[in-house]
């Protein structure tokens, strides 16, 4: 499903008076009753603090005084098991009526999920920007609400690239010319190419969609294997990895939090980064230049997006009250807040346009330009979370200087196709 991505806020706005026709609160007419939901979500803070506990607490509080039937219990995990925690909870029978985590398929696939059209108003759910949305759809159906967003650029450290004369580039070769320079000035990462087991997958994707492909095809059938991501894998190893332009450290051992750390301290010229790290790396005392990803003969038509994902289980038959409280959670000022907390997007139209707009986030305003072309890995196919694991384990052996990358695409493609079938 295609929609609109930007300049809908006047269409919004006209649609709120046909709220009460479908989703949050409509149960067959009926408005919300009594009812206490409970609610998993993940933690946000980088030092694993309170400030997502505070955020959530504030936005329950105010909406339980405007809605007293209704009360809320939260639950904030870190990222490291949330996923799991929410997984456990619901093969054990006791889904939570609200999950905020990484993954909806499975359980849309299961049929435990409301679809957005069961809970959001008509002005919320299609305030959300069209790649997020659409990437949260099964079979057509909206199942995974889009939380928070980030886009990703090509990030350089300013210092290193004047001081070598550097412009940012535009193009793969003027990436490696860059990076050649930046060695021989003794920079230890030109180029930080993190294909290790923690995101290798996203990692993958960026440099794919900068070659002109990605994982699927129009239709949803993986493509991992195409001439297109052949030849981008093939220059890679040749051009970065095998002209020893990406470090000490092999792209297959490198994970991204290790990159980054070593962006933070000076020791990188260039790599793939998101809000969050522009930020880090600024409180460190590195400028940070921003463009967007270079392609093969300019820059890339389209960046990867991300997103995390709420949704709503069927367990506990609480529909109308998830519907009327996910209604308040998407409201701009809530979501506002806590994407500007934490250097992260926005996921619907309305508080895209605020941010764009507000001079005191004026280094969001390049990642927001990025998102409404933006491609999101294929969340909502069931069989991604194996093919994003394998890509983790398998994908770095094709740059290596023995590797073989029309190899290493054949047996990942096969593993794909199978999982595809099984869906």
């Amino acid at each position: 499903m295609q929609r609109r991505l930007m300049g809908l806020t006047a269409g919004i706005a006209a649609l709120g008076m046909t709220a009460g026709l479908s989703g949050c609160g409509s149960d067959g007419g009926s408005s919300a009753g009594d009812a206490t939901l409970s609610m998993v979500v993940a933690n946000y803070d980088p030092n694993d603090g309170d400030s997502t506990q505070k955020y959530w607490d504030g936005v329950i509080s105010t909406f339980e005084n405007n809605n007293p039937g209704i009360k809320v219990d939260v639950k904030v995990l870190s990222w490291k098991v949330v996923d799991s925690e929410v997984a456990k909870m619901v093969k054990a029978g006791h889904a939570p009526d609200i999950a905020q985590i990484g993954a909806y398929a499975d359980y849309a696939a299961q049929g435990k999920l409301y679809s957005a059209d069961d809970l959001l108003s008509i002005p919320v759910q299609a305030n959300f920007l069209g790649p997020l949305a659409d990437a949260g759809e099964q079979d057509r159906k909206q199942y995974g609400m889009p939380f928070v967003a980030s886009t990703r650029l090509l990030f350089y450290n300013e210092k290193l690239f004047d001081a070598a004369g550097l412009t940012p580039p535009k193009t793969w070769d003027q990436l490696a010319s860059d990076a050649s320079v930046l060695k021989a000035r003794g920079v230890k990462y030109p180029y930080a190419l993190p294909l290790g087991s923690e995101e290798a997958q996203a990692e993958t994707q960026m440099w794919l969609l900068s070659g002109g492909d990605g994982y699927t095809d129009g239709v949803g059938t993986y493509t991992i294997n195409s001439p297109q991501n052949i030849k981008t894998l093939d220059w890679l190893k040749t051009h970065l990895v095998g002209k020893d332009l990406v470090g000490p450290v092999t792209p297959g051992q490198l994970d991204r939090k290790d990159a980054f750390a070593a962006f933070t301290k000076g020791q990188v010229g260039m790599l793939n980064g998101h809000p969050q790290l522009m930020q880090q790396a600024e409180d460190k005392g590195i400028k940070v230049g921003k463009v967007p990803m270079p392609g093969i003969n300019g820059t890339a038509k389209t960046t990867m997006g991300v997103s995390d994902w709420i949704m709503g289980f069927r367990q506990n038959g609480h529909r109308a009250q998830i519907g009327k409280f996910l209604d308040y959670v998407f409201n701009d000022r809530n979501v506002l807040e806590f994407a500007t907390t934490y250097d992260l997007l926005p996921p619907t139209v309305s508080a895209s346009d605020k941010l764009s707009d507000d001079p005191k986030h004026k280094e969001l305003k390049k990642f927001l330009d990025e998102l409404p072309t933006s491609q999101l890995p294929p969340v909502g196919k069931t069989s991604w979370a194996q093919v994003s694991d394998t890509i983790k384990k398998q994908i770095g052996k094709a740059v290596q200087p023995d590797g073989n990358p029309e190899s290493v695409l054949n047996q990942i493609q096969n593993t794909a196709s199978a999982a595809q079938s099984a869906e």
